[in-house]
Formats: structure tokens, sequence, C-alpha cells
């Protein structure tokens, strides 16, 4: 696996790189082939990938498409390690569960250790399991940096778990946080912004003619974090990557390069 997925990537602002690989199966199966690249990469420089997976439907079909044979076949699993970036307040059976659908995709297939799956024990205490999976993250990653953390964004802007005017927002001594997400009466499991932006690689997946309004405003509109979260992903010295499709991105301006 070569890494010409970064051939593609472009500058968009001093924070973050954006790419339009195309309609959204050939942008899934970019995001595919950067997963691979991203864990073959590591593995071979540090021995290890460790990698924290996100909900929703895209990553669903890049699970998917991962434990299909040819390209199940290009990692070596053995060597992966498993966390996910936010989590449901449910129990991993259930049909919610970010975890449930992660394995259940087909990741439970490839020989992962079990003791290298760490799934957020999202079902309990909230607060007391986002301690337990700081401190996990602290001892199992190695300087706490990912090698790739994946995202998405809603249609009202937030990323992971970080919904507009939460408390987790404005977290700034912890990894992972327990958030009360007023809007859907509800507790999360998520990372903080001082973990998603330490990673080797950020990528944000946005897909779908549904997230095309919303994009302008968190790319080009004024900067405003509490109401729109994944604005503030990347840094100047450590890039957010934005993965988009056509339909998503349709809205974006021609200066851009994406009209």
């Amino acid at each position: 696996m070569t890494e010409l997925w970064k051939e593609q990537v472009q500058p968009f602002d001093e924070r973050r790189y954006f790419v339009v690989p195309g309609d959204r199966e050939t942008t899934e199966q970019f995001c595919v082939q950067q997963f691979v690249s991203i864990a073959r990469e590591a593995i071979a420089e540090r021995g290890a990938f460790y990698v924290a997976l996100a909900g929703g439907s895209t990553p669903k079909a890049i699970f998917e498409k991962l434990a299909e044979d040819p390209i199940a076949k290009d990692v070596q699993w053995s060597k992966v390690w498993l966390f996910w970036s936010d989590e449901r307040s449910v129990p991993p059976n259930h049909p919610d569960s970010n975890y449930r659908m992660a394995m259940q995709s087909g990741l439970n297939q490839l020989g992962i250790p079990e003791e290298q799956i760490f799934r957020m024990p999202a079902d309990e205490s909230l607060e007391h399991g986002a301690s337990r999976y700081e401190a996990l993250i602290r001892e199992k990653v190695p300087d706490q940096v990912f090698d790739l953390i994946q995202l998405g964004m809603g249609d009202d802007g937030h990323t992971a778990s970080l919904f507009p005017e939460t408390h987790a927002l404005h977290t700034q001594d912890r990894l992972v946080v327990s958030n009360f997400v007023p809007q859907k009466d509800t507790w999360r499991m998520t990372f903080t912004y001082a973990l998603i932006n330490r990673a080797r690689v950020i990528s944000i997946y946005v897909l779908g003619a549904g997230k095309a309004d919303i994009l302008p405003e968190v790319l080009e509109g004024p900067y405003q974090p509490d109401h729109l979260p994944s604005q503030r992903v990347g840094t100047r010295s450590n890039h957010a990557l934005w993965i988009m499709d056509q339909d998503a991105s349709s809205k974006i301006l021609e200066s851009q390069g994406l009209g």
C-alpha cells in the first residue's frame, strides 16, 4: 500500500487540510486506503498502530471494507490497538453502541488480540469510566499520541461527543470526559480537544448532501467553536484533515478548489 492518499490532500487554511476524492464510494475507498497506509507506516516505524474509532455510517463502511479480502491482508492486525473517540451511554451489546457497530462490521474477524481492544465503558458511572479510560490511554498509548483519530461531523457541527454549548468544550486538563448533551437529554463519553489535537492524523469524515449546508459555516464562517465544535479540531502545528465527498462539499466556495 502506497501513500498515494497524501498526494490528493490540499491545504485549506492554517489549521486544516482537505480532500474531495469523488462520490461517496470513491471517498470511502480513499478512507480505507488512508487507514491501511497509516497502519502500515505506524507498524513499520514504531511496531504498533494506535487508532481511535468513530461511530456513524462512514466508519461502518470503512470497517466493512477493511474486513474484506484482499484488503484485510494488508494490515498486521496483531499489532493494531483499538480505542474509541466517543461512545453513547449504552451497554456494549446495544444497537446504538459504537463499539458494537465496529465489531459487527467485521473488525472482530481480523485477529486483533482481545487485550488490544479497549471499548469505552460508557454503560457504567460515566465520570468514573472516563477517568479509567483516560488512565488506560496514558498507560497504553505512547505519549498519548494516536496514529489516527477518526471523527465525523453532525448536522449541528458537533464532532465526537463534543456538542454545541456543552461543558466538555472547555475542558483543558483532561483527555477523556463524560459530557451531558441537553439536546439529546443524555450523557456521552468523549475525547477532548486536548487529546484529539495531539494525534498524528486527525481525519474528519463528512459525506452526503445532508452535510452540504453546515460545511461552509464550519470551514468558512466566523470562528464560533462553542456553537460549532468541529471548528476547533486541528492546530497550526497539527492540522486536521477534512475528507469530503462531492455531495457534502457542493456549497464550499470555488476559491477552495471544490466547486
